[in-house]
């Protein structure tokens, strides 16, 4: 996982674009989900350069930056439950 941590450091300073697997490893999800999102959406904008998928490290950073939350829904559930029991009945 270092070899991979190192390869994205030297792609940043020389190249703003990281592969699938520097991509998924930059923002901290597996190379699997990264592929999936790109198919389904919601992930981060990427481009294609012929056969090969690049991700921009900007836009890696502004999909990032976009995902910040103050709670979950599952923090929101809890705090709208009354008498402490979980919301079990």
């Amino acid at each position: 996982m270092d070899d991979e941590n190192e390869r994205a450091a030297r792609a940043k300073r020389g190249s703003p674009f990281l592969n699938t697997a520097q991509a998924a490893f930059y923002i901290g999800l597996s190379q699997r989900t990264l592929e999936k999102m790109r198919l389904t959406g919601g992930g981060p904008k990427f481009r294609k350069h012929g056969r090969y998928v690049r991700y921009h490290i900007d836009e890696l950073d502004d999909w990032s930056k976009g995902r910040s939350q103050d709670s979950t829904p599952e923090d929101d559930e809890g705090a709208s439950s009354s008498g402490g029991d979980g919301g079990r009945s």
